[in-house]
């Protein structure tokens, strides 16, 4: 395996942009439809996101729930935690503050509300 990129279903692909472009992330590629990006993908470093809006999805993939939320927690890893976490604090809801696990790694975690995701961010 060479690497994972997950593909990430969302309702609002603007805001979903406009916030990983807060956590340094670039936009790489988008598709269009009428007119309305319906599919990003985004890279910061070695990470890729896809973004896709649930309504391209249209009749195909039914099994794909079409609702925001899920059971799944984005682990980060990243140099300088410290000055990421102080970039980002003010526009996620911190779930958990900055600290030192037992296994030696100064973690954070947060909730995007506006996107329904979960992330733990790790040094």
């Amino acid at each position: 395996m060479k690497s994972v990129s997950p593909n990430i279903f969302v309702t609002d692909i603007n805001k979903t942009i406009d916030f990983y472009k807060q956590l340094g992330f670039d936009l790489i590629t988008t598709v269009l439809e009428e007119g309305n990006f319906i599919f990003a993908m985004m890279t910061c470093g070695n990470v890729t996101f896809m973004f896709q809006t649930f309504k391209s999805l249209g009749n195909d993939l039914p099994i794909i729930s079409r609702q925001n939320g899920g059971s799944l927690l984005l682990y980060i890893q990243t140099t300088e935690i410290r000055k990421f976490f102080d970039q980002i604090k003010d526009n996620v809801k911190v779930v958990k503050g900055l600290e030192k696990t037992f296994y030696g790694a100064t973690e954070f975690r947060y909730w995007n509300t506006k996107l329904w995701q979960s992330l733990k961010v790790s040094s």
